[in-house]
């Protein structure tokens, strides 16, 4: 198992860019991973990648020095662990709206003694061919992340509760679906919307664990990360359509 370097990176309170894609094909992960990118999120909620595909786009970015993390669309502990076992580094979970969610999906990712994830001799073990097997169990809980989504109005009130689980490493915000979820339709940029992320930040950096949301652009990446946010997510769809518009009208 190799260093997550994006964990290393967030502990630190360096800022952290990444994409989130549904895509499959390993080529774009290299893409992303040669453009500077920290992190890459392999979206298995809103695509349909199978673990056998995950474990091609992970070797594309580990050979590019780019974090694979993975967002799985149900907390299906059986479905979480061959992500983890394809080499996953950690573990973008929407939808979770309570403490005990938090604590399910944190027994999925840690191995006992933080968890209940099983061990075998899997590409994410190295095949158990170079690391004694408590070292590695050892490492590995050190290395994965553990990131819930915060996404609706229960997710935001039961957000002290979730804070206190032991070994979650942060929270990322889920804009949209939090303006879904508020009543307004057409985005998150309403002031109420804005302001209830503040506060949920605020929370979750009063606690001392990791903040995240997505970006658009560079100048609403540059002000969350001066707030306190570093993990910052983007689309491949986003970059793509930003980067045509901005060639097409040049």
């Amino acid at each position: 198992m190799r260093e997550n370097l994006l964990k290393k990176r967030l502990l630190h309170r360096e800022p952290c860019y990444g994409v989130i894609s549904p895509t499959t094909d390993p080529i774009v992960c290299e893409y992303v991973g040669l453009s500077g990118f920290h992190f890459y999120v392999i979206d298995a909620e809103h695509g349909f990648p199978n673990p056998s595909e995950v474990q091609h786009m992970v070797r594309a970015l580990e050979g590019i020095g780019c974090t694979p993390l993975a967002r799985v669309g149900d907390l299906n502990e059986k479905l979480i662990l061959q992500y983890l076992d394809s080499g996953v580094l950690g573990i973008v979970m929407p939808g979770c709206s309570s403490a005990d969610e938090v604590r399910r999906l944190v027994a999925a990712v840690k191995y006992p003694p933080l968890g209940k994830r099983g061990l075998g001799p899997v590409r994410a073990a190295e095949y158990m061919m170079k690391m004694p097997q408590a070292e590695y169990v050892r490492f590995a809980n050190e290395q994965t992340l553990v990131l819930p989504q915060i996404e609706d109005l229960q997710a935001v009130e039961n957000l002290d509760r979730m804070l206190e689980v032991e070994g979650v490493d942060g929270f990322v915000v889920g804009p949209r679906d939090l303006a879904l979820a508020m009543g307004f339709y057409d985005g998150p940029a309403h002031p109420q919307v804005q302001q209830l992320m503040s506060e949920v930040f605020d929370k979750i950096q009063a606690a001392g664990k990791i903040a995240g949301t997505v970006a658009a652009t560079a100048e609403q990446a540059q002000k969350l990360i001066q707030r306190g946010v570093h993990f910052i997510l983007n689309s491949v769809q986003g970059l793509i359509a930003a980067g045509a518009r901005a060639f097409l009208n040049s």
